[in-house]
């Protein structure tokens, strides 16, 4: 599985420099560490599973799209929290916006993925197609 990145085409930095500044955790940028989501990619003989990190979110805020061999997960969540007493009021707003996209194998059975939402942990599971999963060694006899 192949995970998509990004690329930001900056006319101001060397490409060394820019290369450093695109990364998951830019020291400039600290906020958009906070809005993509860590991710784990894990692969048995039977399955494929992506877990992603989306505390805060509900399953209604997240979408799952299949595009040929990529997968994309995406999130739009907007908050509102209002405090008031007798001398202020205070508004807080947030909102957290990503998209991950990831390109599938071979071996991935497009028609059998689920997906749950779990304790702030988004889980795809991607089944691999029966004829590219790994067969145990065996011995032909000779007849």
């Amino acid at each position: 599985m192949t995970l998509i990145r990004r690329q930001l085409e900056s006319p101001f930095f060397p490409d060394w420099l820019e290369d450093f500044f695109s990364g998951e955790v830019n020291p400039l940028t600290k906020s958009r560490l906070a809005s993509v989501p860590m991710v784990n990619v894990f692969e048995n003989d039977d399955e494929f599973r992506i877990e992603l990190a989306t505390p805060g979110l509900k399953k209604e805020d997240i979408r799952i799209s299949l595009d040929n061999d990529v997968i994309t997960i995406s999130a739009n969540n907007e908050s509102e929290v209002t405090k008031e007493n007798e001398n202020c009021t205070k508004q807080e707003y947030s909102y957290m916006s990503f998209n991950r996209s990831f390109t599938l194998p071979d071996a991935a059975d497009i028609e059998k993925i689920d997906a749950k939402t779990e304790d702030g942990i988004l889980k795809i599971t991607i089944a691999k197609k029966e004829e590219k999963k790994v067969k145990p060694a065996r011995e032909i006899a000779i007849k």
